[in-house]
C-alpha cells in the first residue's frame, strides 16, 4: 500500500523512470537533483528553453517576472508559476500545473496538473497527478527532534533513513485549506483532507480524513 503503484500514476511525470528503480516513492527524493542534471540537456529544445543554472522551462509555460527560480529545475508545458513563487531548487513541475503566489518548492516532484496555488510550502515531497493543496496548506519536512522520519501506519512503521521527508500525496488528493501534512505522511489516491487538519502517518486511498482517529471511507 506504500509502493509507488499504490498511490501514483508515474505516466504523468517526466520523472517516471525514477520510480521504477525503487520500492517506496520517498526513496527518489535523494535523486531529484542528479536526475534533473542528467535529463535536462536531453529535453526537446523545441519545447523547453535552457535558462542556465540547470533550469529548463517549457516555452508554453507562463512564469511571472516576480517568481524566483533557483537551480536544478524543470517546469513543464502549459504550467503557470505565479507572482512571488519561490522555487528554491531540485524541483520538477509537470505539465498543466499551477505554482501560486508566495508558494515555495524545495526538492519536490509535482506530477502533471498539480495545483499548489496559494501560500503553500512543499518540501522534500511528491504530489501525484491532479493533487490539490488548499490555501495555506503545507508539508512539514523535518521532525521537531531532528530524528529520522518514519512512515507510521496501523500495525507498524517503516524507517525511511531520511532526516527530511514531508509527504507523499497520491493522485487526485484534495488537501483542505490550512492543513499540515507532518513528516512521513502518505495520503492514498482520491482521498480528501478536511481543512485545518494536522495529518500524521497513513491515510488510505478513497478516504476522508476528518481528524486523528477519524477517517471515513468515501462511498
Amino acid at each position: 500500500m506504500f509502493e509507488s503503484k499504490d498511490c501514483l500514476d508515474i505516466t504523468h511525470t517526466i520523472a517516471g523512470e525514477l520510480f521504477d528503480k525503487v520500492t517506496y516513492p520517498w526513496e527518489v527524493l535523494k535523486d531529484i537533483g542528479d536526475f534533473i542534471s542528467r535529463i535536462g540537456p536531453e529535453l526537446d529544445p523545441e519545447i523547453y528553453e535552457f535558462k542556465g543554472n540547470n533550469v529548463w522551462i517549457a516555452k508554453s509555460a507562463k512564469v511571472f517576472d516576480s517568481a524566483y527560480i533557483g537551480s536544478n529545475v524543470i517546469i513543464g508545458p502549459d504550467t503557470e508559476v505565479r507572482h512571488c513563487a519561490f522555487i528554491r531548487g531540485n524541483a520538477i513541475v509537470g505539465e498543466h500545473a499551477v505554482v501560486g503566489n508566495s508558494t515555495e518548492l524545495k526538492n519536490v516532484i509535482l506530477f502533471d496538473s498539480v495545483q499548489v496555488p496559494h501560500y503553500n510550502y512543499i518540501g522534500d515531497s511528491i504530489l501525484g497527478y491532479k493533487a490539490h493543496m488548499g490555501a495555506g496548506s503545507i508539508t512539514s519536512n523535518v521532525k521537531s527532534d531532528k530524528t529520522l522520519v518514519e512512515v507510521k501506519y496501523d500495525g507498524g512503521k517503516i524507517a525511511t533513513g531520511l532526516k527530511k521527508f514531508g509527504a507523499i500525496v497520491g493522485d487526485r488528493v484534495e488537501v483542505g485549506c490550512g492543513s499540515i501534512l507532518n513528516p512521513g505522511t502518505v495520503v492514498g489516491r482520491n482521498s480528501r483532507i478536511y481543512p485545518l487538519s494536522s495529518v500524521r502517518g497513513f491515510v488510505p486511498a478513497d478516504s476522508v480524513y476528518k481528524k486523528a482517529g477519524e477517517i471515513a471511507e468515501i462511498v
